[in-house]
């Protein structure tokens, strides 16, 4: 099977293009900057809504949804949110089109079709959210308002790349209201975990939890919390955030509560978020030069099974046998793919699962029939193992908890690899250049600073780690007095 696939080594952003077209996860739309994500992606999309939304639930939030339009004066009430998504907004002005009567078949605006305030589709929504709440939340009795929404949403994005970057893309945002600001600091770090445990258990991709800079924080948040993986080229990608808004939104739209006293309060507010560009990172954490490696909890197919055969009676003999295993691999609640294709041999199908990303695959000829035995083969290490028949599901189970585990391993064992700290600016471009990874290193909190670094080695501050030990040190960039490491990269 000609798969095309550009080595990671040669080109590593076309080595993930042709893995996402090839692997038939995504393709481009005619829509400039969109996607269309094909049925194999969007399966992976929905394992992940699956899990996410099990965790959004055990933990006492709700589903609901919010118009996709928001209105230009809803929009500006918070400034800071306003300001900070205003470059990447999609503006609707009018609601009617008509004949135009100077090109026969055309269409045009309706320019007596003008709205009569502007619609902005929506690249977040906490004003449509927020002015929503002034109307639920009367009384302490109604706090906490625990609500998520699974959406699309629309940042107008002039360079993007399939799954880390499009101009409409799907995610997940909550957006909760609590009484007391030790409530919703909480709620925001709660959320921040959550994401973790669910990159870590189910991703098989290592995070680090840290709060950001001030100058990477989300427009409108008092703090940011963020999740941060890197990638095979030494890159970091924001998996997810998490942001306390203290009463900024509260205060924007007039969300107040009576207390128990009977007292008017404003309440408290987080909001939190992940989107389709995990896809986009599941793959660049895991996948090689043959295609996806996929970590089963995820896998959209856990175990396909190909039969060897050079005749139709060979095939019938081998087809009864594979699908009486694939009945009990599927009453243990695994997806199992039999590809009984006659027109494509099994070499063919090899490749197309191994490039698929399929944990597990099962060869069954004629001979294993004669000698009780299968073939498995793992895609994680290519490792080729000959079971027996009658115990091969029993043993399919414990493979694919093995199979997790050990991507789970290599990407960590990966990603500590590349965490180096330095204690000079020439030691962090150094390491930037030649390494790439995590830098740790002294930065005096300066937004000065920051901007200086990023503007000469396209680094930035990834993110303050929650579990960095407090250490008096000197700035990498200006000398001045420090009391802990950040961790610099440069990122998608």
């Amino acid at each position: 099977m000609g798969k095309e696939i550009t080595s990671r080594a040669d080109d590593y952003s076309q080595w993930y293009i042709d893995l996402v077209k090839k692997a038939d996860l995504a393709e481009n739309s005619d829509v400039r900057g969109c996607m269309v994500i094909k049925p194999y992606g969007y399966s992976i999309w929905e394992k992940m809504q699956q899990a996410l939304d099990k965790m959004f639930k055990d933990t006492g939030h709700v589903n609901a949804y919010f118009p996709l339009f928001v209105p230009k004066s809803l929009f500006e009430a918070e400034e800071k949110n306003a300001e900070g998504f205003a470059k990447e907004c999609a503006i609707v002005t009018h609601y009617r089109l008509k004949t135009d009567p100077t090109r026969p078949g055309k269409l045009m605006v309706d320019p007596e079709a003008k709205l009569e305030e502007e619609l902005v589709v929506r690249p977040t929504s906490e004003a449509i959210i927020w002015s929503t709440y002034k109307k639920w939340i009367q009384s302490y009795r109604d706090l906490p308002l625990l609500i998520n929404q699974w959406a699309n949403v629309v940042r107008w994005e002039m360079r993007t790349r399939l799954f880390l970057r499009t101009a409409e893309f799907l995610w997940q945002e909550g957006h909760t209201a609590h009484a007391t600001s030790a409530e919703a600091v909480a709620e925001t770090k709660q959320m921040l975990d959550v994401y973790a445990e669910f990159a870590e258990t189910f991703m098989a991709m290592p995070v680090i939890k840290g709060k950001k800079s001030e100058g990477e924080r989300f427009p409108g948040a008092v703090d940011t919390y963020c999740i941060e993986a890197m990638m095979q080229d030494g890159k970091a990608l924001q998996a997810g955030t998490s942001h306390f808004l203290g009463q900024n939104f509260a205060d924007a739209f007039g969300v107040q509560f009576t207390n128990k006293e009977g007292k008017l309060e404003k309440v408290w507010g987080t909001s939190w978020g992940v989107s389709t560009r995990l896809i986009g990172g599941l793959i660049m954490a895991h996948s090689d030069d043959d295609g996806l490696v996929l970590p089963p909890k995820l896998a959209p197919i856990h175990v396909v099974i190909i039969p060897i055969f050079k005749s139709g009676e060979e095939l019938n003999k081998v087809s009864a046998k594979a699908e009486s295993i694939a009945k009990e691999l599927r009453a243990l609640g695994l997806s199992v793919k039999f590809d009984n294709r006659d027109n494509l041999k099994p070499g063919f199908k090899f490749a197309e699962y191994e490039l698929k990303g399929v944990p597990v695959r099962i060869a069954i000829g004629p001979r294993d029939l004669d000698n009780g035995t299968v073939e498995v083969a793992r895609r994680d290490t290519k490792e080729k193992k000959v079971m027996q028949m009658d115990s091969v599901v029993g043993q399919i189970a414990q493979l694919l908890e093995d199979i997790q585990q050990n991507i789970y391993q290599k990407a960590l064992k990966f990603r500590n690899e590349r965490i180096t700290r330095v204690d000079s600016y020439d030691e962090l471009k150094k390491v930037l250049d030649e390494k790439g990874g995590f830098v740790s290193a002294h930065w005096d909190g300066t937004a000065e600073t920051e901007t200086k670094i990023k503007e000469e080695t396209k680094a930035t501050i990834r993110c303050i780690p929650l579990d960095g030990e407090k250490e008096d040190g000197k700035c990498v960039f200006s000398g001045k007095l420090s009391s802990q490491r950040v961790f610099f990269a440069r990122a998608y």
